[in-house]
């Protein structure tokens, strides 16, 4: 049995996967919006102990087909260390279909494109980054680490190495003030890179984090779910995208929205204008979670 340290948290699309800690919490964690790793203070796990919890799961289940690589950037150890836990999953679980893991850009920019390349060529099929915004006023104050332009270059090293790419942005993360911009620069961002797939959130506080207490103390004001839809509006009206599969059906979402770019853009704008005009209601706040 896998014996998993913390909470551990993988993207909705990871739910039958067998999911492996090769890191532990986030390399940044310093996002002010962000409470997902304040618990643990970053490392890299010891190769035997990774290959020690593949033995386990081995042993426990008859077929694996997926595995997510956790923690929040598994891709932050070296690309030797990776390199060798994807030579023992094609070893130990030759079924295996497909391996992916959350990537910070920064994990990402530190590996040259042939280190990338070699990890995809050895199975690591798709990676999540986390863009949360294109603006780099909304990237600076929720301290991100990074620029849009250092995010997207590390996008383009993922799908140039073959990966699929997975992207997620966040709604309201803006607040009012730069709604506009941030909707704008983040349709730009995600247009430059067009990922095979796109992830929306919508900002919720549920554990204190800093922005939390920014919110509470007065300073940062949380978008109201009109506002929000007439931000969504505004990046899908600004996105091309052309393929990109966009998801916007995560427990946060106050509407929820699912199409390929470019051909369905007019059917989720239909939707946004439906929720604006009371046709369809918002998700009441009691049912969304993070």
């Amino acid at each position: 049995m896998i014996q998993y340290e913390g909470r551990v948290f993988r993207p909705p699309s990871e739910a039958y996967s067998l999911i492996v800690q090769v890191t532990i919490g986030c390399s940044h964690n310093k996002c002010t919006f962000c409470d997902m790793y304040k618990e643990k203070k970053f490392r890299v796990r010891k190769l035997e102990e990774v290959k020690a919890d593949f033995d386990a799961a081995r042993a426990q289940y008859h077929k694996v087909q997926r595995i997510f690589l956790a923690d929040g950037d598994a891709l932050m150890c070296r690309a030797t260390h990776m390199a060798e836990i994807l030579r023992y999953i094609k070893q130990v679980f030759p079924e295996c279909e497909r391996v992916t893991a959350y990537g910070s850009p920064s994990s990402i920019l530190c590996k040259t494109q042939e280190e990338l390349n070699e990890l995809s060529a050895l199975g690591l099929s798709m990676i999540y980054l986390g863009l949360e915004s294109g603006s780099d006023e909304v990237l600076r104050r929720v301290n991100k680490g990074e620029t849009a332009d250092e995010i997207v270059r590390a996008g383009l090293m993922v799908k140039e190495a073959g990966m699929k790419l997975s992207v997620t942005c966040i709604a309201g993360l803006g607040s009012l003030e730069l709604s506009e911009t941030h909707a704008i620069q983040t349709a730009e961002a995600l247009s430059r890179m067009k990922p095979e797939y796109i992830g929306l959130l919508t900002l919720l506080f549920e554990l204190e984090t800093p922005l939390m207490r920014d919110w509470k103390e007065g300073r940062f004001y949380l978008m109201n779910p009109v506002e929000i839809a007439h931000e969504t509006l505004i990046l899908l009206e600004h996105i091309d995208a052309e393929g990109s599969v966009f998801r916007a059906n995560h427990a946060s979402n106050y509407v929820n929205l699912a199409g390929t770019l470019n051909r369905d853009r007019e059917t989720m704008i239909g939707r946004l204008h439906q929720a604006l005009e009371g046709k369809i209601n918002f998700k009441s706040e009691e049912f969304r979670a993070r």
